[in-house]
């Protein structure tokens, strides 16, 4: 009976895991560039009984082991990077990424990585993310470039380079065409970073949509958009959250479903031994 009772019980903390991912999950629905989680399980050890034997050559054949589970565990947590569907907003620094890869950012000492690409200009020219982190271009392979600062691109002081734009645009490799205030195009040798990650399912999340490289993720590759199967840039669109509400609705009833079930398992068994104690009547 207590076998049983403990069963239930790591059922019901686990399918509680499971409902807090959901959870998450539904809350992010909106979220740009979010990843949804999902939870798999895994039986716990289990008590043998009695052994297998081996046929003995004979008359007699083998008998399988007699072993009683003793609950189930959770296996895994997983943050499935799988494509979001890209939204338009036909604004000129909101950049979706169709196809692999992460924004880099930086903080000036620590790189994060982002699928979530509503830029911004700060008033030096500085590119920036939502909580003002900058957003590096292409060095190499193995290092990142200097933050992108459309002041310095253009050679021009960071309190007035904004009288020299006329207009700009992102292209699908990442780089930057600016015409200048004369209408001309202006020569611009930059080109927005992405990152891969030989496992990407590997980074940690750090919060307000960033990632860092985590000991599993494997270290980060630096490419020009559209190049060593790096996704490419699309301009005026934003990676919308991955998460498919009908799918996590139904994840939510099995995860109830299985809660419930649960909790008979440590009723019923409460039952029993309750019988077991009025025998002494």
């Amino acid at each position: 009976m207590l076998r049983s009772m403990y069963s239930g019980i790591s059922g019901m903390r686990n399918m509680q895991t499971k409902l807090d991912v959901i959870g998450n999950n539904i809350a992010n629905v909106n979220t740009f560039g979010f990843k949804k989680g999902r939870t798999t399980f895994q039986d716990l050890v289990s008590q043998q009984l009695a052994g297998a034997t081996a046929p003995d050559g004979n008359n007699s054949g083998g008998v399988n082991a007699r072993q009683v589970g003793l609950g189930m565990q959770l296996a895994s947590i997983d943050t499935l990077h799988t494509q979001g569907s890209l939204q338009n907003t036909n604004r000129e620094l909101d950049l979706g990424i169709s196809g692999d890869g992460y924004f880099v950012v930086s903080d000036g000492d620590t790189l994060f990585y982002t699928r979530a690409g509503n830029f911004y200009l700060d008033s030096e020219g500085n590119l920036v993310n939502s909580q003002g982190l900058q957003v590096r271009q292409v060095d190499d392979e193995d290092s990142i470039g200097n933050p992108i600062n459309f002041a310095d691109l253009l050679g021009e002081d960071r309190d007035d380079w904004i009288d020299y734009i006329e207009s700009f645009s992102i292209g699908a490799d990442g780089s930057i065409n600016i015409i200048n205030s004369d209408g001309e195009l202006e020569d611009i040798d930059a080109q927005i970073a992405l990152a891969k990650f030989s496992n990407s399912e590997g980074l940690q999340k750090a919060g307000n949509n960033l990632y860092t490289v985590s000991a599993n993720s494997g270290d980060p590759r630096y490419y020009a958009p559209g190049t060593n199967g790096a996704g490419e840039l699309v301009a005026g669109t934003l990676e919308m959250s991955n998460v498919d509400l009908s799918e996590e609705f139904t994840e939510m009833i099995v995860a109830q479903r299985g809660f419930q079930a649960n909790t008979r398992i440590i009723t019923t068994s409460d039952e029993i031994l309750q019988e077991l104690v009025n025998l002494k009547r």
